[in-house]
């Protein structure tokens, strides 16, 4: 079946699209003693979603370090509370690794992000927004393209919620979850199209807006 892709999303439409959420094992790391088992499990993969959370400010000028680190597969997603962990020497392994692919999205701010917590060289990083323009698609946020491959709904509910909790809860867990495996999803379809050339671009003209990831 041919897929109709769309240069722009309308924004509109999302709301009234079914939920996307991540199904897998959530795993949250607390102790820095427990990356090593992690990291060494996730670079066994074949290929990883990255992203990162970061606790809020709604005061001028502060600004916090980044507080969360998830990086999944297709089936268990690790949750590193940096604000307890740090960059450890195994995270910053795993970071550093250019063995297996890590797909995430603005990862350009991720990276600088993360730099600020321990200096590290990137390992092969992939940024969506980099090649999905290959496909004649224009957005830039995660939830628009999701909805434009897939007709579904990420939920950015949580986008804003703190970070830094003593618990996240399991909102927030499948939040950040969903967001790292759903990096995933949208580059093995984007590999998939650019393949196969099995989709139709369709233009829409829509008016310019601030896109967030």
């Amino acid at each position: 079946m041919i897929k109709i892709l769309y240069n722009k999303f309308d924004k509109q439409l999302i709301s009234q699209l079914p939920l996307a959420e991540f199904e897998g094992k959530i795993v949250v790391v607390v102790n820095p003693k427990e990356t090593k088992k992690a990291v060494d499990y996730l670079l066994k993969s074949e290929i990883l979603g990255v992203d990162t959370e970061t606790r809020p400010s709604f005061k001028r000028g502060r600004v916090h370090l980044v507080s969360l680190l998830q990086v999944s597969n297709m089936d268990t997603c690790f949750l590193f509370r940096l604000n307890y962990t740090g960059i450890t020497s195994d995270i910053k392994r795993l970071l550093e690794d250019v063995t297996v692919p890590k797909v995430g999205l603005s990862l350009h701010d991720d990276v600088i992000s993360l730099s600020k917590r321990a200096n590290f060289t990137p390992g092969a990083f992939i940024d969506l927004q980099h090649h999905v323009k290959e496909l004649g698609v224009e957005d830039l946020s995660l939830q628009k393209l999701y909805a434009n491959f897939f007709g579904e709904k990420i939920s950015k509910a949580q986008q804003l919620s703190n970070w830094e909790a003593d618990i996240l809860s399991e909102k927030q867990k499948k939040y950040a979850a969903t967001d790292a495996w759903a990096c995933i999803m949208i580059y093995k379809e984007y590999l998939r199209l650019k393949e196969s050339n099995d989709f139709i671009l369709k233009t829409v003209q829509q008016q310019e807006e601030t896109e967030e990831s």
